[in-house]
């Protein structure tokens, strides 16, 4: 629970923070579901009209993967059991795929801090965490 209240603190100043000098708009928004292929996204807004998904999957239920819908790749995934600055896996540039089927366990490096966003965004700003007290549970009953 600690874990928990520690990210929802940096989550918030992360926001406040780091984005204060990006955008009012920059941030994540809320959990969508998409029944076709069982997980849930959350688009991660870095700028007003630019975002990133974070793609949840209730049968992987310790992280949250990060999607670039852009190059059309996953980039790294966050650890919701992870401890404080161990929490992001950024893969290397060739291991980034289309699929997770294309990307074997052992591409994810040790758990670090959040990475500088991907895309170079003026300010270069570290990416917040997902914020695990809202990331879904389970699976909705259709």
């Amino acid at each position: 629970m600690k874990l928990v209240k520690l990210l929802a603190l940096v989550f918030g100043l992360g926001i406040a923070l780091q984005f204060g000098t990006q955008t009012a708009d920059a941030g994540y928004g809320g959990w969508g579901y998409y029944n076709n292929y069982g997980y849930y996204y959350n688009q991660y807004y870095y700028t007003p009209t630019h975002y990133h998904y974070c793609i949840y999957y209730p049968s992987q239920p310790r992280y949250v993967y990060y999607y670039n819908p852009y190059q059309k790749v996953y980039w790294g995934r966050f650890d919701l059991q992870g401890k404080d600055g161990a929490v992001y896996s950024e893969l290397a540039e060739k291991d980034k795929k289309g699929t997770l089927k294309e990307i074997p366990e052992e591409a994810f490096p040790a758990p670090g801090a959040m990475p500088k966003h991907p895309d170079g965004v003026e300010g270069n700003f570290a990416v917040p965490p997902a914020p695990p007290k809202e990331a879904p549970k389970d699976t909705p009953k259709n």
